[in-house]
């Protein structure tokens, strides 16, 4: 995951997923942003408001077209991520919990404070939380694969809802593959 450099170009494309419709962001080294909502206005005021600078690109750049259709297919099938070039940005802490949740398999759960312990700081699990609040790459970078100590529901950037069938969906394929 390499980090995002200052005044990078940053073009985006909509389109919709089981989930509602999914925004990607795509920087010159790779994806900088995933986000879903129901509402696209909603995904373009938000990646512009992270990236002030990004413009909103369409079908004809197949670069952009390409990385909609795999992170599309991503959303539908998590089993089947491909390894995609992450371009991101966040403080040294923030990264090393992100490169630690793409290390949660796929069907498989962990709370915030086994997060915090995999990444050798066991009382930071707020501070785990936090940057899985902060994580902009959905689906990719599975925060919605932590879960609070109790087996719980928290939060989750893209609604509840949608990490409940995220994690639905895991569970199923898991169960089918054994």
């Amino acid at each position: 995951m390499a980090p995002l450099k200052q005044n990078t170009d940053i073009r985006f494309i909509t389109g919709p997923s089981s989930l509602g419709m999914v925004m990607v962001a795509l920087g010159p080294e790779g994806l900088v942003a995933i986000m879903l909502d129901a509402d696209e206005h909603v995904l373009q005021q938000a990646v512009q408001a992270c990236f002030p600078t990004a413009r909103a690109g369409g079908t004809d750049d197949a670069a952009l077209a390409h990385a909609l259709a795999v992170v599309t297919t991503c959303v539908e099938t998590p089993w089947a991520m491909p390894d995609l070039p992450l371009e991101v940005q966040g403080t040294p802490f923030q990264r090393q919990v992100w490169q630690a949740l793409r290390g949660i398999p796929c069907g498989h759960t962990v709370t915030y404070g086994e997060l915090a312990a995999r990444i050798g700081r066991p009382g930071a699990v707020r501070a785990v939380a936090g940057a899985c609040a902060a994580n902009r790459l959905a689906v990719v970078v599975p925060c919605h694969r932590v879960i609070r100590h109790d087996g719980s529901l928290s939060g989750y950037r893209w609604g509840v809802v949608r990490k409940k069938i995220l994690l639905a969906r895991e569970r199923a394929w898991r169960a089918g593959e054994k």
